[in-house]
């Protein structure tokens, strides 16, 4: 069974940091992408960060320059260090990652459960 599972949420002051992390198991052949999503109440899933094997990165623009999404490729982990943190940040955290498994064709896509962070002073 392959999956993908989030830590790291919590709750933080305006102004503060946290750092997310989601790790990938199970028979994993590849990775090519892993990212970072967030839904806030009565909004839609976006997208907050993504990274491909090869190190290339895209970031939302609402997080640029407070986000930093990374990637440990031996380890079939990400993380999202979030610096600077706004009330507008709270969300839940999803984590997905684009894998090929063993004995597999063909990439599909896997979701984590999600992470909750708020921030909120």
């Amino acid at each position: 069974q392959v999956q993908v599972v989030e830590s790291g949420g919590g709750l933080v002051q305006p102004g503060g940091s946290l750092r997310l992390s989601c790790a990938a198991s199970g028979s994993i052949f590849n990775i090519y992408a892993m990212g970072w999503y967030r839904q806030a109440p009565g909004k839609q899933r976006e997208l907050v960060a993504r990274i491909t094997r090869s190190g290339s990165t895209n970031y939302a623009d609402s997080v640029k320059g407070r986000f930093t999404i990374s990637r440990d490729n031996a380890k079939n982990t990400v993380y999202l260090q979030m610096n600077s943190l706004k009330p507008e940040d709270t969300a839940v955290y999803y984590c997905n990652a684009n894998l090929r498994v063993v004995n597999t064709t063909g990439y599909l896509e896997l979701w984590g459960q999600g992470t909750l962070v708020t921030v909120s002073s």
